[in-house]
């Protein structure tokens, strides 16, 4: 590769992979910056900020994940419904106890960028509350059969 000439990469040239991360007994914040950075393509030598790089995540076991402190009752997610007074909020074991794969979503998303990027690589993420998901064939790779 010449050195004095910019590096750009094409969708020509990528090549995804499927990442499997294991959350259990994992602490979010700690988690979601592993899977946010894989999902952009940050741990790759050809990382380019304006194109979609990263592979894809699968995230399994998401309830058994561990949040330090006081965290699980002092944390408070909060939504607006668009009427006067409409804030909404809610702890962390509440929107844990309704979907335990809302925690890690909603934390992967806040560490993307704030960009039409962004709902392109969400789509890449996979979150499973259980050890069992259904994408055995992309991880293994397909064999057409004979």
């Amino acid at each position: 590769m010449d050195m004095n000439k910019v590096f750009f990469l094409r969708n020509e040239d990528r090549a995804p992979k499927w990442h499997v991360i294991d959350a259990a007994d994992q602490v979010l914040g700690r988690l979601s910056t592993k899977i946010a950075g894989i999902l952009r393509g940050k741990d790759k030598a050809s990382y380019t900020p304006h194109t979609d790089g990263g592979d894809y995540v699968i995230v399994i076991n998401c309830d058994k994940i561990k949040l330090t402190g006081n965290k699980w009752e002092d944390k408070m997610y909060q939504r607006y419904t668009g009427y006067r007074s409409g804030r909404k909020l809610t702890s962390a074991r509440d929107m844990f106890k309704k979907d335990p794969t809302s925690l890690i979503m909603h934390s992967v998303k806040g560490m993307l960028p704030k960009n039409v990027l962004n709902r392109a690589v969400l789509k890449k993420l996979r979150i499973y509350a259980g050890n069992q998901h259904p994408h055995d064939a992309q991880i293994r790779g397909f064999a057409p059969s004979k």
